[in-house]
């Protein structure tokens, strides 16, 4: 079950948050790093989109991309502001609606928004979306320590990154780090990993 204060948060503040997103410098350097690894023009899935922004982007630069966040209210902007992009309902760990299988799954900063004991059950959901051959970027929000919750009520789980690591079957690390987000300002990690083919 994802964490309900969480959806909530996002549910009641969409619009505000999703001006703050776009009021934020883009994320540059992340772009360079889909561009660098994704599957040029394959099929992708931003999961977690959020307002759309990524997906819009992505499908701006040739990819076949479809969205998927947990917020009504969100997905309800994200197809609002880029009507050319397919936006849905549905969110992890399950991702009950998901069949299909995609060159290049994106999942920019949602695991850190779990519950702690459902972040490797939804690393190993996003692998199993990922087709042989194709490429999964994902990150999420360093919290040390403890558990933290936002004043809002947004949860930042606590975990290690081999949480994630080890859910991604004989996957090939084509990139990994533990930077500042270059939009957001804030300590994130990063992991790209190819299926093999």
């Amino acid at each position: 079950m994802a964490d309900l204060q969480t959806e909530a948060a996002y549910e009641a503040n969409a619009r505000r948050y999703s001006e703050d997103w776009l009021n934020q410098p883009p994320p540059d350097d992340m772009y360079a790093l889909l561009v660098r690894h994704f599957v040029p023009g394959g099929r992708t899935v931003d999961v977690g989109c959020g307002n759309g922004r990524d997906a819009a982007w992505l499908a701006q630069e040739g990819f076949d991309v479809t969205g998927y966040d947990a917020s009504p209210a969100l997905v309800a902007i994200a197809r609002e502001s880029f009507p050319w992009v397919p936006f849905h309902v549905d969110r992890l760990p399950a991702l009950d609606s998901v069949m299909a299988e995609f060159d290049n799954v994106l999942c920019e900063t949602v695991l850190m928004h779990l519950p702690h004991d459902e972040v490797a059950q939804a690393a190993d959901r996003l692998w199993t979306l990922v087709r042989p051959g194709g490429v999964l970027y994902v990150s999420w929000r360093v919290t040390q320590g403890a558990d933290a919750r936002h004043d809002d009520g947004r949860l930042y789980s606590a975990f290690e990154p081999a949480v994630v690591r080890a859910a991604l079957h004989e996957g090939i690390v084509l990139h990994e780090e533990d930077v500042t987000s270059a939009s957001s300002g804030k300590r994130v990690c990063r992991l790209i990993v190819r299926r093999p083919a």
